[in-house]
């Protein structure tokens, strides 16, 4: 029985002190004077001593220029998300979290995600003509949609 009463002591001395151990330097932080001004303007730089740069004086080679792509290069490295020049399933897949919300009209969920994946996998299986399960920038491009026709007025 001795030796619970004495754990249960020493046990409330030690959160005692831990607590005391924290709340010490917030205390001391708290009671801190704020900086005089007077110190702050002596460190303040002079503004005619600060270092400028000029470009023409830099040395090295010039950064690449960067180059347009090209809308179905943009499409192609939405989904190729690594930049290995190859669209792996899984990041077919990724993208298509969106596409199945708008499939959802009624949002009750009765379309399950393995239901709308095999029109994904259907569509990448059959724009991967050599069987590699990788689509290359050719493959890739059978996949692009069909244009919308602009209804005309007829008046």
């Amino acid at each position: 029985m001795s030796r619970i009463v004495l754990g249960c002591i020493l046990t409330l001395i030690a959160a005692g002190i831990g607590l005391f151990w924290w709340q010490g330097p917030a205390e001391v932080e708290a009671a801190a004077p704020p900086p005089s001004l007077i110190s702050l303007a002596s460190e303040a730089p002079d503004p005619e001593n600060l270092p400028t740069v000029d470009p023409g004086d830099l040395e090295g080679p010039a950064p690449p220029e960067a180059s347009e792509l090209t809308k179905e290069q943009r499409r192609f490295f939405r989904y190729d998300r690594n930049r290995d020049w190859r669209i792996t399933r899984s990041e077919m897949l990724s993208t298509r979290s969106d596409a199945f919300r708008k499939l959802d009209k009624d949002g009750n969920n009765l379309l399950t995600f393995e239901e709308w994946a095999v029109t994904t996998v259907e569509k990448f299986e059959g724009a991967d003509a050599n069987g590699d399960r990788e689509l290359s920038p050719g493959e890739f491009a059978t996949t692009k949609p069909k244009p919308t026709r602009t209804r005309r007025c007829n008046c």
